[in-house]
């Protein structure tokens, strides 16, 4: 049970502001609270961010870029996240076949 006590405490500790003692109970504060209520209460940090994705553009012919926007649009996402769903889809069926050959 120490073990479970540790975790509620670390949680406590890492919401000063809402007191929340779990991350539940932080979600449902940030839920009812704006950021700007409690400025104050907050500290400049530094981070570094290591973005590993990068943007390509490819030329897609017009009939088959607005199928793709359709596509998108009856499952809820982007074409972006579509194509790129797609793609990956593909070469991992590419993989897989060069594989067992």
């Amino acid at each position: 049970m120490k073990r479970k006590d540790d975790r509620k405490r670390a949680v406590a500790r890492k919401s000063s502001v809402s007191k929340a003692g779990t991350y539940a109970e932080m979600g449902d504060f940030w839920d009812e609270h704006d950021l700007s209520e409690h400025w104050s209460a907050t500290r400049s940090v530094r981070t570094d961010v290591n973005l590993e994705s990068e943007e390509s553009l490819y030329r897609v012919e017009k009939g088959l870029s607005e199928s793709i926007q359709r596509a998108a649009r009856k499952r809820g996402v982007s074409p972006h996240t579509l194509v790129n769903l797609w793609l990956q889809e593909k070469i991992q069926k590419l993989k897989a076949t060069s594989n067992r050959g």
